[in-house]
């Protein structure tokens, strides 16, 4: 303006308005294209926004074999067989390796809440790490799935009105373990455990279930994670003459102790070893002739009917493993998840997780599940065995099941609970 209202003369001021003409044309058409490509899908709309979920995982430590990357492509697998669009939305799984440390797992966790703006996150890792992550997922009212912890903290005194406790707890596995040998005359027990939360938490359980039944416990040894010598604590056990050799422990630590345990010929004394959280893994890295007849709880055997088979033959495919409980326990839980959201129009925790409450879990994985207040989805157990050798037909035809206990008998009764959200 400050140009037009100088004593240049008209053809001054032709020139200098000339000059301005290409200018605001260049800013005209910058501001249509900018505009054009606002709304252009490259932008991406609203309903392209993707709809994230989070797998936080042990990619190469103790617990890679249970969950790890075979977590990773259960969760990708679940998405697959969904359709990929939830809400209008492309499904997209964030991963993450969280490395054992409960820390790691706090601040990728924040992340994907706070920046990525994931939906949900479910994971495959250690108790401590769980209950920093179900904690974080109530600060931001996120719904957060445990598939592979074990510790019942998070159903009791940790629960949270946004937290799933899906595949087992450490109630469900000791006390099957106990309630099958205690009352056929294995009344004597030492324990080897792993001294952390989840370790503490199977020992002390197992522990009560053998003394409530008229067993004794002869002594406990903590090791720390991820220790390769196991010597110093079986030769505790050996020396207490302990009937039952308890491993509250998981993953590599339960295949070291296991074959040492061999090796040491505790299985000779007339000592029965007794992993409280075996995978099928485990037993396929050890081989049959070391944990033969071996007996444990779990929540998940691929070979145990048609439903099982179809979807162990399916991520065998994409794996080149069997899945374990946990793996297949993640696919079960997105699944069910993506199913709500679907149905009710929203991911809205509050709401999902009241659907949810009210959906009944029946599929390859959860047989007979109802997902109770504090938390836990409670569905049936087996108690399985390890094969003999002679038995098997193949490379992963490891385990029988026993017997199968149904879910409201293999985890602790809802009056027990110690949540603050139920209702007494």
């Amino acid at each position: 303006m400050r140009y037009l209202r100088n004593s240049q003369s008209p053809l001054q001021q032709g020139t200098r308005r000339g000059r301005w003409l290409p200018i605001c044309s260049t800013l005209t058409a910058l501001l249509i294209a900018a505009a054009a490509l606002l709304s252009s899908p490259l932008m991406g709309r609203a309903d392209e926004v993707p709809f994230r979920i989070g797998v936080i995982v042990d990619m190469s430590g103790v617990y890679a074999s249970n969950g790890g990357p075979g977590a990773v492509v259960a969760a990708r697998m679940a998405v697959q067989d969904f359709g990929g669009k939830v809400l209008g939305r492309p499904i997209e799984i964030l991963s993450a390796d969280y490395q054992n440390k409960a820390e790691i797992a706090s601040s990728i966790v924040r992340k994907w809440f706070d920046v990525d703006k994931t939906e949900m996150a479910i994971e495959s890792t250690d108790s401590a790490a769980a209950l920093a992550i179900q904690k974080i997922g109530q600060e931001h009212k996120k719904i957060t799935i445990a598939a592979g912890s074990a510790t019942d903290r998070l159903t009791n005194e940790a629960c949270s009105p946004y937290g799933i406790h899906y595949v087992y707890d450490t109630y469900s596995l000791a006390t099957g373990a106990a309630r099958a040998l205690v009352p056929k005359g294995d009344k004597t027990w030492y324990f080897i455990g792993a001294d952390y939360a989840f370790g503490h938490a199977l020992e002390s359980e197992t522990a009560d279930t053998v003394k409530q039944l008229g067993g004794k416990v002869l002594g406990v040894s903590w090791h720390p994670l991820s220790t390769s010598d196991f010597a110093t604590y079986l030769l505790a056990a050996q020396a207490s003459h302990a009937q039952v050799i308890g491993l509250a422990n998981s993953g590599t630590d339960t295949a070291n102790a296991l074959k040492q345990a061999v090796e040491f010929g505790l299985s000779r004394n007339d000592q029965k070893i007794v992993g409280l959280l075996i995978f099928n893994t485990d037993i396929k890295a050890l081989g049959l002739p070391v944990v033969q007849e071996m007996q444990f709880i779990t929540g998940y055997d691929w070979n145990y009917d048609e439903a099982t088979r179809e979807f162990g033959k399916r991520f065998d495919a994409q794996f080149h493993a069997m899945p374990t409980m946990i793996q297949a326990g993640i696919y079960s839980a997105v699944r069910h998840y993506l199913q709500v959201v679907q149905d009710l129009g929203t991911a809205d925790a509050d709401k999902v997780m009241a659907r949810l409450r009210e959906t009944k879990f029946d599929d390859f994985f959860a047989r007979n599940g109802h997902l109770r207040a504090d938390g836990l989805m409670v569905h049936d157990m087996y108690l399985a065995e390890a094969k003999k050798p002679a038995e098997s037909t193949g490379p992963w035809d490891l385990v029988k099941i026993v017997k199968i206990i149904p879910g409201d008998e293999a985890y602790a009764p809802l009056a027990e609970s110690r949540c603050p959200l139920v209702k007494k």
